[in-house]
């Protein structure tokens, strides 16, 4: 039996789910940087709306949570929260490659809307500077954003529960 037969299906799985937390994750941090060095430059001259930049500069930030939930849902439909050496045993090829597929939504969705969702909060910062009592509608584009990374979350989620997984 190759290297590939006994343990490229959970490699696959375990990049799969790796991917998944790790560029969610990237992507949050990257967001809520991006809103963060907005909410200084406010904060300097406004200190009394840092409840509000704080709200806008953690909406960035839910993607890496939902990466990380992704992540622990595979490993759990993986068995690694048990015999981790039955699962290498037992994991296809094919498997593994669903695992990676399956994890793809949330690695490449949690990336780029975080990104994305970064620089909407870095713009509704804007709007709190500028016009204080309009910085709601603010918050709703970053939660037109936020929908996205809830989607790619729901298509991983759906798939990794779905696959039929040998016990």
């Amino acid at each position: 039996m190759s290297f590939l037969e006994s343990f490229g299906g959970l490699a696959l799985a375990l990049l799969g789910a790796s991917l998944a937390v790790g560029l969610s994750c990237v992507g949050s941090a990257k967001g809520t940087g991006i809103a963060g060095e907005a909410g200084t430059g406010l904060l300097s001259e406004d200190p009394s709306k840092s409840g509000k930049v704080m709200v806008l500069q953690l909406l960035p930030g839910t993607q890496g949570l939902y990466g990380m939930a992704v992540f622990f849902v595979a490993l759990i439909r993986m068995g690694f929260m048990g015999n981790a050496l039955a699962v290498s045993e037992a994991m296809s090829v094919q498997l593994g490659l669903q695992f990676f597929s399956a994890c793809m939504p949330m690695a490449i969705g949690g990336l780029l809307s975080a990104i994305a969702q970064g620089r909407v909060a870095a713009g509704s910062i804007n709007i709190l500077a500028k016009k204080p009592d309009d910085w709601s509608k603010g918050m709703v584009l970053c939660i037109t954003v936020e929908f996205y990374a809830i989607l790619s979350l729901l298509a991983s989620m759906l798939m990794i529960i779905n696959l039929s997984v040998p016990l």
